[in-house]
């Protein structure tokens, strides 16, 4: 049974710790770097910051529908280990966890008013859990019901997620079915109140139907789905004959996986403004098709890039998915205030180009074309970083690469230049700031020959 570090760290999409604060991103790299829409028609239950309840929340199952104490309840919220105090106020109302002790999440989270998805860690056979070992099964199960009875209680409690993708990446996934409906039975009997959700890597041709045949212990669905997969993801679900609740249970944008890339195998990461826009749309299918929606990564990590995932830079300040959150949720970014947006990244010389490269002699130039909604003053800030060679499997954490602090010779809120690095593969990061507690991102990779 691995330890919650080691947990976090083999997820699919590895949480850290936890964020730094009121630190710049640029010195947070460099710290972490090796030696070497419009409003939905239902809007989202009223969440009141402080409000607890005095005893714990009954989670009950009626077809599709998930209610707490009776009352129909939207699950709208985040994955992931930022500060939760905003989210309230984006009309959110719940937080998903992994597989970490959940006592502290459950804590400050019911301060707020919103509700915790609690991860159950299900070791992944991938990662070396061998689930023809009786005796290993059997101290999972009984370390996972020493939590669930332990935080069963919990007035913040709304569920168990059991498990993160356990099936992904094996040939032959067979054994991984009983052991999520025998953590699924345990969590039944021993929490009845609170409902067993299991999370799949999408719905796959046929896991949806494998998962409801081998585990009818599973009362919620949880499927993490990335870019215009979110379309179907559902009904995908339903013709596997899942008529349940269904939860996506990660989102975003869009996955590394399925991105375009340059001829060297680096992938274009969207920006922070196309990013927002695509999660718009993909907040009203779901809204429509009332499948819960949890966002992917409330926080900052570093997969392919530090910014792909993360919703938020390392020292909590947001990006314009939040204001996306706030529209599909009926509720409002901090403030009031609107996000910078980031209309392009280009190369100079080359302004349909999506990626850049020059001889080691001479430098790239390009140029940025950014606005603030609110007429804030915008802070601009560049800095390049060596193209990531690590590529975890499904989220597995991600050494940072190197940040190269005097590549950016000349810059400014219109463009730069980026010389004197040697041969290899890089990428120029782009981070405005409106000073108001918001920000927008981009990047694009580059070759020096």
């Amino acid at each position: 049974m691995h330890s919650d570090t080691e947990r976090r760290g083999v997820s699919r999409r590895c949480l850290l710790s936890g964020l730094a604060a009121s630190v710049p991103l640029l010195a947070t790299l460099a710290a972490q770097t090796p030696a070497h829409a419009q409003a939905p028609a239902q809007p989202a239950l009223p969440v009141i910051p402080g409000a607890t309840q005095a005893k714990p929340a009954t989670v009950t199952i009626s077809g599709r529908d998930i209610a707490v104490d009776g009352q129909p309840f939207a699950v709208r919220g985040v994955a992931g280990d930022g500060p939760l105090a905003v989210l309230p106020g984006l009309g959110a109302t719940t937080v998903r966890s992994y597989g970490e002790d959940p006592g502290k999440l459950l804590d400050e989270a019911g301060k707020l008013g919103l509700k915790v998805i609690a991860g159950l860690w299900v070791g992944q056979p991938r990662q070396g859990a061998d689930y023809t070992d009786a005796g290993f099964r059997a101290r999972q199960l009984a370390e996972l019901e020493a939590v669930v009875t332990k935080y069963r209680d919990h007035p913040a409690l709304l569920m168990w997620g059991i498990g993160n993708e356990v099936e992904v990446e094996i040939t032959d996934d067979s054994a991984v079915w009983p052991v999520i409906e025998e953590v699924a039975s345990m969590v039944a009997r021993v929490d009845p109140a609170h409902p067993p959700l299991a999370v799949l890597a999408e719905t796959g041709t046929d896991k949806v139907e494998k998962l409801r045949k081998a585990a009818p212990s599973i009362a919620v669905l949880g499927l993490n789905s990335y870019g215009d997969a979110l379309y179907s993801v559902v009904e995908r679900a339903r013709k596997q004959g899942w008529d349940g609740p269904i939860i996506v249970t990660e989102l975003g944008a869009l996955g590394q996986w399925q991105a375009a890339h340059a001829p060297w195998g680096a992938p274009f990461e969207p920006s922070s403004t196309q990013k927002a826009i695509q999660l718009r749309r993909y907040l009203k299918v779901l809204e429509d098709e009332k499948a819960g929606a949890i966002l992917f990564l409330w926080g900052q990590k570093q997969e392919v890039t530090p910014t792909w995932h993360s919703l938020l830079l390392p020292d909590g300040v947001w990006l314009e998915a939040a204001e996306a959150m706030a529209q599909a949720w009926g509720g409002q970014a901090p403030g009031g205030n609107q996000a910078p947006r980031i209309a392009s990244l280009r190369v100079a010389i080359d302004p349909s180009a999506p990626f850049a490269a020059w001889p080691a002699d001479d430098e790239g130039s390009f140029t940025l074309d950014a606005v603030e909604p609110d007429g804030d003053l915008m802070e601009v800030r560049w800095f390049v970083m060596g193209e990531s060679t690590a590529r975890g499997i499904g989220g597995d954490a991600e050494e940072v690469p190197p940040l190269f602090p005097d590549a950016v010779r000349q810059s400014g809120p219109t463009g730069a230049r980026v010389s004197g690095l040697k041969p290899g593969r890089y990428r120029l990061f782009v981070e405005v700031r409106d000073g108001q507690g918001a920000g927008a991102t981009a990047n694009m990779p580059f070759e020096v020959r």
